[in-house]
């Protein structure tokens, strides 16, 4: 049981003004273990309430990409000792020292780094290769070389393709994904994509396509890399203005659409688990993907630098000293 009765958390208070409080330590309930928080990380999808912040006189608790340490458990809780090192589901009050959290929303997190444990954005990742389903042999395109992208692309490449090819307009994380394995990439700056989709396929396009850009020009040139009844899978977080696709194309060329973004508790929790078995087992490494760590103090700057993405950045998280 933690010796500790205060706690910090950081608490989104107005635009891109987040405020550290001393609040108490939640105490678990009886089917609930109390979690010392080791990461959180930092994710796009909370990015722009961060940028907007919260209606006047109102306050947000953001942060749901957490890893750490068991140091209580419930009366009623099972499978989940203390000591256990583990990634968990949350959906708020990420950004704090410890979460109260249900025993069965806990994963082994193995050995390895908990700053690359985060459960959550593996789960999305697992759940979208899972649902797009590519084949021994296909060839899949990545559009998207960001941290969902390189998590996307690699899981990918375990279930056997001929080929994957990854689009980005940055040089470095174009770099990244050759390391992770790409068999081509390329800057959409420089060259045609759908050109080089033709060239390395016989003209025939992609069998699995995923969108991981969350923008317009991602959308669009799904439609133009995809072979006729391919799949497209829509990975990336699409927020601010509508978006559009040529539906008399896509109508035409048969593809089956994808959404890869799941609010099923049970596919979530199944995501998860088997995310963090390929990382605890180093099946799948997370090395290099966590990028840029900031102290709870600086959560700000974490946001305004995943919001800048400078060279190099793939991933922010927030850190906390061990104890």
């Amino acid at each position: 049981m933690t010796a500790r009765s205060e706690m910090r958390i950081a608490v989104l208070r107005g635009r891109e003004r987040f405020e550290i409080d001393d609040v108490p330590v939640p105490r678990p309930r009886p089917d609930e273990v109390l979690v010392r928080v080791v990461a959180s990380g930092v994710c796009a999808s909370e990015l722009d309430r961060w940028a907007e912040g919260p209606a006047a006189g109102e306050a947000l608790y953001l942060g749901h990409e957490v890893s750490g340490v068991v140091t209580e458990v419930g009366e009623a809780a099972t499978g989940v000792a203390v000591g256990d090192r583990v990634g968990v589901w949350v959906t708020e009050r990420g950004f704090a020292e410890y979460v109260a959290v249900r025993a069965a929303y806990c994963f082994p997190a193995g050995d390895g780094p908990l700053d690359e444990a985060l459960a959550e954005p593996l789960a999305c990742a697992v759940n979208a290769v899972e649902l797009a389903a590519p084949r021994l042999g296909d060839d899949v395109v990545v559009l998207g070389a960001g941290f969902m992208g390189n998590l996307v692309q690699t899981l990918a490449g375990l279930r056997g393709p001929r080929q994957v090819i990854v689009a980005d307009t940055r040089a470095d994380a174009l770099e990244r994904a050759g390391r992770l394995g790409a068999a081509r990439v390329v800057d959409v700056t420089r060259e045609s994509l759908a050109d080089v989709v033709r060239g390395r396929t016989g003209g025939r396009g992609a069998d699995v396509t995923f969108e991981c850009t969350g923008t317009q020009p991602g959308l669009t040139t799904c439609g133009d890399v995809t072979r006729m009844s391919g799949t497209i899978a829509i990975v990336g977080f699409h927020q601010g203005a509508p978006r559009q696709v040529a539906l008399d194309h896509w109508n035409w060329m048969a593809f089956s659409i994808v959404n890869a973004h799941f609010r099923d508790l049970g596919t979530i929790m199944r995501g998860m688990d088997a995310g963090l078995r390929l990382v605890s087992s180093g099946v799948l490494s997370m090395a290099g993907l966590v990028t840029h760590r900031f102290p709870l103090e600086r959560i700000d700057d974490a946001f305004a630098t995943l919001h800048d993405k400078p060279a190099g950045f793939v991933k922010a998280v927030i850190v906390f000293p061990e104890e």
